[in-house]
């Protein structure tokens, strides 16, 4: 924890000159109770002890009560090599010659804080000078700083400008185990394994702050709390945050929520707005381009949006445009206080979760602030290009979850975000709504009230609700023909999304004539290079794949991945979505070389767009696995598929037809290795769930039955096997003739 030394906090170096009369040491012990911290400890026992006799200068920045000065404390008291070890409190520069008169005065060598720096930068000796609490940015520390080549300084700040000064370590959260014996010790209370547990819930709670885990340490041991902390908490966490424990184990004059209200009280206005308004967003993923985009589409304000038009106009230059240095000037004010923090790698702001949930408590109408930002985001989506939904979506979804309150203004935004995000069942909450809405207010023929009905068609579908998509999506089409005619662009597109239904369905050949007739439609109407074509490309191309018309379906995939390469770019991720399809093409041509070429391309595109967990990424993992089996790279495969099918489950759960695909590819290269007994264990489970989902005639499930029937041969199990050949047999004669058709999921 910091420790604040000021006025009566500091022992003067002249009043201890008598105990200490050939050394200056005014550095107190570390906190009794201190644990932990041993990496930047060993960085800075590290740093300190190469090229003895250069200067050395470390700085510890990091939030207030993130434990920096008590990482200096220890690491001095660790060090035994420094000769005169000074502690000079740096929260102003009166405080700072106040402590240098003090080093004049303990070595008699003057009574100015020009004389002691004049000392130290004449004294060769391993002397260490410890400015602590270098907090205002606005103060030049280098004045401060002795004119000489040798010597060792460290500094403690929330300012993380002051890294330009030497070596320097981020103070952040505890690890857990650290933090559990903190909590403990400081609660006066065993390490039981019982205590640990209850304290490991807790310190997660406070995100492993070390100032939030001493008060919440000192209040257990006066009340006993160990076990209701949390509950307490929960109703009570201003409270408990905010009140400073009689009994303390250091010096530090501040609790977690004054600390921060210190350095609140410094921002200007601007700076302190934006700050709060931050708050109402998710802590992580703050991004300039979130307040860019809404200030780009700022046109004719309407009352709604007329709060965040007055905060985005202090970023407009004099022509209205957005400027950027506005921007970062600003959010650097909030940073030189480390009450929001910048990853230069991802340009993402951040807000540690405690300052995030405080800066709440300081807006007395949450609501109105709620409203503003909820009115920002929906300006921000408006300024998407709907080819980049999904991207921004995902990086938007949090915030979203953030900002919104029940019967916002901005569902219709919202729920889109949802949808491109693939959180389908928030999206169908909202799109339900909608529906109802519009249907209330216009009737259910009206186009406002068959958009609203096809955005829900289109989230069942991509929620693989294929059967009531299409019944909707029927209803749609059939209005629009009625309404509009055939051949108007919407009619078009509700023949688009009813084709791609159709091919989930099983049913092809449906697929196929409308997917062929609204692509002929589009390229007259809209053009070879415009998105909705492109779009319908894709789903007739792998409407051919289906239908093993491979070397059609290729045709198409070149085409379209090169005129997605001219009009989005190599790492779009629709041109990414063409590459992964393109490479199965291949694949099912036996042109294996390019096919793992492609995937591994889009596989590591997609990776570091998407991340690794996400649905496409791990559909590229999915693909490459089945490549490297068809190369006897089985290995290879089985680590894929073995990290596919747990993030699957964890995301799609364990009945999605696409976790069962997972299963049942890996049950294959089980099969490929000669470890029979778990590919029999998969297949049975697939089997299983197929029949149940897809019903027994569905072409998955006799796959899943021909290849459950061939292990059982292998493993010696000839009545299993023959039952199920025979169970094959019966479900071929009743589908034959037929499209497989999925029912609708429970």
């Amino acid at each position: 924890m910091n420790n604040q030394f000021t006025g009566s906090a500091v022992v003067q170096a002249s009043q201890i000159v008598d105990h200490y009369p050939r050394t200056v040491n005014n550095c107190p012990l570390p906190s009794r109770i201190f644990q932990g911290r041993q990496e930047i400890l060993k960085e800075m026992q590290k740093y300190f002890k190469q090229d003895l006799g250069t200067q050395h200068i470390y700085v510890l920045y990091g939030l207030g009560g993130a434990g920096k000065t008590q990482i200096g404390l220890k690491f001095i008291e660790e060090s035994s090599h420094f000769v005169d070890k000074v502690l000079v409190d740096a929260s102003t520069p009166e405080t700072i010659d106040m402590g240098f008169k003090g080093i004049a005065t303990a070595k008699k060598i003057g009574d100015s804080p020009q004389d002691a720096l004049r000392w130290l930068a004449s004294n060769h000796n391993e002397w260490l000078l410890f400015f602590d609490n270098a907090d205002d940015p606005k103060m030049n520390l280098n004045k401060f700083l002795p004119k000489c080549k040798h010597g060792n300084i460290v500094v403690t700040s929330r300012n993380p400008g002051l890294r330009v000064y030497g070596a320097s370590s981020q103070v952040t959260d505890m690890e857990e185990a650290d933090a559990v014996v903190l909590l403990l010790r400081s609660a006066a209370l065993g390490l039981s394994e019982t205590n640990q547990l209850v304290a490991a819930e807790i310190v997660k709670v406070l995100c492993y702050l070390p100032l939030a885990i001493i008060q919440a340490g000192a209040f257990i041991s006066e009340s006993g709390a160990l076990n209701t902390y949390l509950e307490l908490y929960k109703e009570n966490r201003t409270i408990l945050l905010s009140d400073k424990p009689a009994q303390m184990h250091d010096d530090y004059a501040w609790t977690v929520y004054t600390t921060w209200q210190m350095s609140f009280n410094k921002l200007s206005p601007a700076a302190a707005k934006l700050l709060q308004l931050c708050s109402f967003l998710h802590w992580d993923g703050i991004f300039e381009e979130i307040f860019s985009r809404a200030a780009a589409v700022i046109s004719n304000p309407t009352e709604e949006f007329q709060e965040p038009i007055e905060l985005l106009s202090q970023f407009l230059n004099p022509t209205g445009k957005w400027d950027s240095l506005r921007f970062i000037k600003i959010m650097n004010e909030i940073k030189a206080y480390s009450l929001i923090n910048f990853d230069p790698e991802s340009k993402n702001y951040s807000i540690h979760p405690l300052v995030h949930s405080w800066c709440q408590t300081l807006a007395t109408d949450q609501k109105s602030y709620h409203s503003c930002i909820s009115a920002l985001l929906a300006m921000s989506l408006d300024g998407i290009a709907q080819e980049d939904k999904e991207l921004a979506s995902l990086r938007l979804v949090s915030h979203v979850n953030s900002s919104m309150l029940v019967g916002s203004r901005f569902a219709a935004h919202f729920g889109s975000v949802y949808y491109y995000a693939r959180q389908y069942q928030e999206a169908e909450n909202i799109q339900l709504r909608i529906v109802d809405e519009q249907r209330n207010l216009f009737g259910d023929d009206h186009e406002s009230t068959l958009h609203a009905i096809e955005n829900l068609a289109r989230t069942y579908w991509a929620s693989s609700q294929y059967k009531t998509a299409q019944n909707l999506q029927i209803l749609v089409l059939e209005n629009r023909r009625r309404l509009l005619g055939y051949d108007h662009l919407d009619t078009i597109l509700a023949m688009q999304f009813l084709g791609r239904t159709y091919r989930s369905l099983g049913q092809f050949q449906k697929a196929e004539e409308l997917l062929v007739s609204v692509l002929e439609k589009q390229r007259i109407f809209l053009g070879d290079n415009h998105l909705h074509t492109l779009h319908t490309m894709h789903s007739l191309a792998m409407t051919y794949s289906d239908l093993d018309r491979h070397e059609e379906a290729r045709k198409l995939e070149v085409e379209l991945v090169e005129k997605r390469r001219k009009l989005l770019g190599d790492d779009h991720l629709h041109t990414l979505s063409g590459m992964h399809n393109l490479a199965w093409t291949y694949y099912c041509l036996g042109q294996l070389a390019k096919a793992e070429e492609l995937e591994v391309v889009a596989l590591e595109k997609r990776s570091k767009l998407l991340g690794d967990c996400h649905k496409d990424t791990l559909d590229c993992m999915h693909n490459l696995a089945i490549i490297y089996n068809d190369l006897d790279r089985h290995e290879e495969a089985r680590r894929l598929q073995v990290e596919v099918v747990e993030k699957r489950r964890e995301l799609l759960g364990d009945d999605h037809l696409t976790t069962l695909w997972g299963m049942n590819n890996l049950a294959g290269t089980y099969y490929h290795l000669g470890q029979l007994a778990k590919a029999e264990e998969l297949q049975v489970v697939v089997l299983e769930k197929r029949r149940k989902l897809l019903g027994n005639c569905h072409k998955d499930t006799q796959w899943a039955a021909e290849n459950l029937a061939e292990t059982f041969r292998h493993l010696d199990k000839f009545p299993e096997a023959e039952e199920l050949e025979k169970f094959i047999k019966d479900n071929q004669n009743k589908s034959a003739g037929s499209d497989n058709q999925v029912p609708e999921q429970p």
